[in-house]
């Protein structure tokens, strides 16, 4: 039974590390996109892809939507590609000027994550200020 535990755990430290490496390729790929070194930061978003495929650890969200889906072209919206929001399918639309493809993100759930946080912050926000209020009237 040790060995499985100890595979676990190898795997578990594994993951974190290509976490890591992952996030770090994607900050190096924005530092060169600002320089205009596109094809660097290509090269960084296509080893970031390997290495999360070779340890089977997912890409986060905010990493996906910088990089072409089909070509894995690095995105920087005005060099080399367009983007759009879409307000009536609630959705972003980014242009690859590379392949030509459009890819949509749909953007209701930061809307609905965002309401949430304001009805929460008003609903305990709003007692608070209520009995403040009724504490300085007495």
């Amino acid at each position: 039974m040790k060995p499985r535990s100890r595979r676990k755990k190898d795997k578990k430290k594994h993951e974190k590390i290509a976490n890591e490496r992952i996030s770090m390729l994607f900050r190096m790929a924005d530092k060169r996109a600002l320089l205009n070194d596109i094809d660097l930061a290509s090269t960084y978003v296509g080893h970031a892809r390997k290495i999360a495929m070779r340890y089977n650890v997912r890409i986060p969200r905010e990493y996906k939507r910088k990089f072409c889906k089909y070509c894995y072209c690095y995105l920087l919206s005005g060099a080399n590609s367009k983007t759009r929001i879409n307000s009536t399918e609630k959705r972003v639309e980014t242009e690859c000027l590379g392949c030509g493809r459009i890819m949509y993100f749909p953007y209701a759930r930061e809307i609905n994550e965002k309401r949430r946080n304001t009805e929460k912050y008003t609903k305990y926000g709003g007692e608070k200020l209520k009995n403040e209020i009724q504490q300085t009237d007495n």
